[in-house]
């Protein structure tokens, strides 16, 4: 079956967060606090996804939760008793942080009921988004700069071009292994690629590229239909890279962005903490000082 390349013209509008892992790297902390909502500095990880998704023009965020994650729908919610208390104090600064987390997007959830891999918690936005309409994927452990975004480019190309777009980024090619790696032709815009082939976690000396796909991706509807004939793969589980591999056969055109701006990964605890340090020491109120700290700690440590 061939598909046709041309797009709609029209930018998706709603997007779709996996966030039912059980995130096992962070035990005993997440046994009772979602990873997803581990702060970085005084802003939890999906907070900083919802952001960039409501940044790019995404009005409608679908969470894929998963038993004892309620609380990820708690942080979007209203809190007018907290909401009242801060205005009673004057804390005009917090109390519109504390407003805008209800603001951004409307949110929605779907229960996922057991962990069975990235395609199959995708597939469960099936309803809520419907076979005709693009989406947009963002997984709920990682995000990009707010200063480089990178989501918008993505609706504006798959709105062109139709089919997929994937987020990739080069990666030293000993680690492969560890990703979706694309093989792919270059277009005639710099950094845009058309995207070949897709294999799951190929070992170094099989990879077809040193280019990995990001947690960020604009899918059409029809992959919905996809997911649902797709057998278990890689670790057994119902892979998304499968799905999208299958569609590409079938002439679904797929576009990959080589994004170059910095990739914050919150997956695991070394890149969650290089995270927290990176963005504190940006942050106005507290860099300098956090900084000159780090730096005689650091100091320290090596005398």
């Amino acid at each position: 079956m061939t598909t046709n390349a041309q797009g709609t013209g029209r930018r998706a509008v709603k997007a779709v967060i996996p966030a039912a892992g059980l995130a096992t790297r962070f035990l005993p902390a997440t046994k009772a606090v979602p990873k997803e909502l581990l702060p970085v500095v005084d802003r939890p990880v999906l907070q900083y996804i919802v952001e960039e998704a409501a940044a790019a023009g995404i009005t409608d965020v679908l969470l894929v939760t998963g038993r004892g994650k309620t609380s990820m729908v708690d942080h979007f919610d209203r809190r007018p008793d907290v909401e009242q208390r801060l205005a009673d104090k004057g804390d005009t600064a917090r109390l519109e942080a504390v407003r805008r987390t209800s603001e951004l997007a409307d949110i929605y959830t779907v229960r996922q009921g057991e962990p069975l891999g990235l395609g199959h918690a995708v597939g469960t936005a099936a309803s809520h988004v419907g076979p005709d309409n693009a989406f947009a994927v963002l997984l709920g452990d990682e995000f990009v700069e707010e200063s480089r975004p990178l989501l918008p480019q993505m609706l504006d190309l798959q709105a062109e071009t139709g089919g997929i777009v994937l987020a990739l980024m080069e990666v030293d090619p000993s680690e492969t292994s560890r990703y979706g790696i694309a093989s792919v032709e270059k277009s005639d815009k710099e950094d845009i690629v058309r995207i070949t082939g897709l294999v799951e976690k190929p070992k170094p000396e099989e990879s077809p590229s040193n280019l990995a796909v990001l947690g960020r991706y604009v899918l059409p509807g029809k992959i919905f239909e996809t997911i649902a004939d797709t057998k278990p793969g890689a670790g057994g589980e119902i892979q998304l890279t499968d799905a999208m591999a299958t569609l590409l056969a079938e002439g679904t055109p797929v576009h990959g962005i080589v994004y170059r701006g910095h990739r914050y990964d919150t997956g695991m605890p070394l890149g969650y903490l290089q995270a927290v340090v990176q963005l504190a020491v940006q942050r106005p109120d507290l860099g300098d000082e956090f900084r000159a700290w780090l730096t005689d700690f650091v100091g320290g440590q090596k005398g």
